[in-house]
């Protein structure tokens, strides 16, 4: 899979962790172990590459070519979510701890449980409203590339649902909302398409 190679926080890049990912290769190995925005990106790499493949397996291989600009949509987003962004507060017994969790977790969170829907794989996933502020509304918006024939409009509700769910277990955050717009339909490749029905001979 082509990937942007812009650095990480800490200095690696997707096209590292996508390489790892294909060959099993990395500079430094332990590094793997002990960094969450490498562990963050790895864990998002596999579940963009079995989502993918839950969407149509000949698509992939030519997204994965850097052609598709739904895939450069979706790992463009995936760059940005990586970031820690910023910190949100989590009560404590103790008014003299500060405890925090970074908006990219949240992202990570949301993008795992949208990926896990069959025939759709996350695009943009964003937090709209000041998530430092304990109480705040927020409203989470995501964006969904589905394949064609999956029956996705019944599911939406139950993805809103379990997107809920795993916020409200997760996070403190006060969810006012949670929009999910589709952006792209995955069509079948050519080599997938059912065969023309015979014609009969006159």
């Amino acid at each position: 899979m082509s990937i942007p190679n812009d650095n990480l926080e800490c200095g690696h890049t997707l096209e590292e962790l996508s390489m790892y990912l294909d060959t099993g290769e990395f500079a430094d190995p332990r590094h793997l172990e002990t960094c969450p925005d490498c562990r963050n990106g790895l864990d998002s790499l596999r579940r963009l590459t079995a989502a993918g493949s839950e969407l149509l397996s000949n698509d992939l291989a030519a997204a994965g070519s850097g052609n598709d600009q739904w895939m450069k949509n979706i790992l463009a987003s995936l760059k940005l979510e990586l970031r820690p962004g910023r910190d949100i507060p989590l009560r404590s017994d103790d008014p003299a701890d500060r405890l925090t969790e970074t908006e990219g977790s949240v992202f990570a969170l949301i993008r795992s449980v949208a990926d896990a829907t069959p025939g759709a794989v996350a695009g943009k996933v964003r937090l709209h409203g000041d998530v430092t502020v304990p109480g705040e509304p927020i409203t989470v918006s995501v964006d969904l590339a589905v394949a064609f024939g999956h029956p996705f409009m019944r599911s939406a509700a139950a993805l809103r649902l379990d997107l809920a769910k795993a916020l409200a277990r997760h996070t403190e955050l006060n969810i006012a909302g949670i929009d999910i717009t589709i952006t792209d339909v995955i069509e079948p490749s050519a080599a997938q398409a059912p065969d023309p029905a015979p014609q009969e001979e006159s």
